[in-house]
């Protein structure tokens, strides 16, 4: 499937393993995460998945030969000052940040060449691993906000004065751990379309086909399913074994696994046991105790079987703090 292997393939298996050894039962909830999905075969596969401009492509031929150098973590911030940026044409500054509006780093971004043409695009990928889908805002809307401060950062890097003719695409990639359930197993798309509102004269598209959100929400993927939900499901899983993960990702995806990342796949998972009960320990001396928060959920149904309202407004006539409202999408799934 992905033909000839080179150096390329023997450095990315090793570093595939160095990273998901270290992605245990909280792997969703710390930089392990992000360390991960920055391998470049999982990007590859995000990419082919997701971006029009890779449907073609083999999965090898793009982390070989589209993948731009190496995906920076956590490095480069949303709001920069233009007189903090890099004035390198090829170089990527992750910090984007303003005096006024401090520093939020984005998760993943790298550059990719676009296959026939040769263009850059730039990329980031942002993971969404909080459990709160409802962060008092619309989660698209931060989306395509991360795609305008790619566009707008681009000043003094990518061009210079009016040259306007030099802007690169980019895209902005959302994947959220655990959405609501009316998202799960989803992928959505949002781009820049045009319109004629009077004639038939169309622009070419690459002028303004500038931007792209897309948002992957996973869910409890069934065995029928195959591709990229599932890929990242099993990739991200707080439930799955080690060993389940090291069979599914070399049959179904034929990513190879290691004796050394099976050892330390095991060992993490181990070790995020511990990490849990630390948690549940917090919990309980903050008085957050099951019962309690079975009680809540009980009138969050309540609501919402007597009052015909969706699961968000039960929770939001009950003043149920945005960070805690996972926890009873949780315990309402079952």
């Amino acid at each position: 499937m992905f033909g000839k292997k080179g150096l390329w393939w023997m450095k990315a298996e090793s570093t595939l393993a160095k990273m998901i050894s270290t992605a245990g039962e909280k792997a969703a909830y710390d930089n392990a995460c992000k360390r991960l999905l920055a391998n470049k075969i999982i990007l590859a596969w995000i990419m082919k998945s997701c971006l029009e401009e890779y449907r073609d492509c083999g999965i090898s031929e793009i982390a070989s030969k589209y993948i731009e150098g190496e995906a920076q973590i956590s490095e480069a911030a949303v709001h920069p000052d233009e007189e903090a940026e890099s004035l390198q044409i090829t170089g990527l500054n992750t910090e984007d940040s303003t005096i006024n509006e401090g520093t939020v780093t984005y998760d993943i971004r790298f550059r990719a060449i676009v296959p026939d043409t040769g263009e850059r695009i730039s990329l980031i990928i942002n993971v969404e691993a909080q459990n709160d889908f409802y962060p008092g805002y619309p989660i698209v809307k931060r989306n395509l906000y991360y795609c305008c401060r790619l566009v707008s950062s681009q000043y003094g890097t990518e061009f210079t004065n009016s040259h306007y003719e030099k802007i690169k695409k980019v895209y902005s990639i959302f994947i959220c751990m655990n959405p609501p359930n009316y998202r799960k197993n989803t992928i959505n798309q949002y781009s820049i379309q045009e319109e004629n509102l009077i004639g038939e004269f169309g622009e070419n598209v690459e002028y303004y086909d500038l931007l792209t959100g897309i948002i992957i929400c996973l869910g409890d993927v069934e065995d029928e399913m195959a591709g990229i939900l599932k890929l990242l499901e099993v990739l991200l899983s707080s439930e799955r074994s080690p060993k389940e993960k090291r069979e599914i990702l070399q049959e179904e995806f034929n990513i190879k696994m290691t004796q050394e990342l099976e050892r330390e796949v095991s060992e993490m998972c181990n070790l995020s046991e511990g990490v849990e009960q630390k948690g549940i320990a917090k919990g309980i001396a903050k008085g957050r105790t099951y019962g309690i928060v079975e009680g809540i959920a009980t009138s969050i149904r309540n609501l919402m079987e007597s009052m015909g309202w969706s699961i968000e407004q039960a929770m939001d006539a009950l003043q149920i703090p945005t960070e805690e409202r996972n926890a009873y999408l949780n315990i309402l799934k079952k």
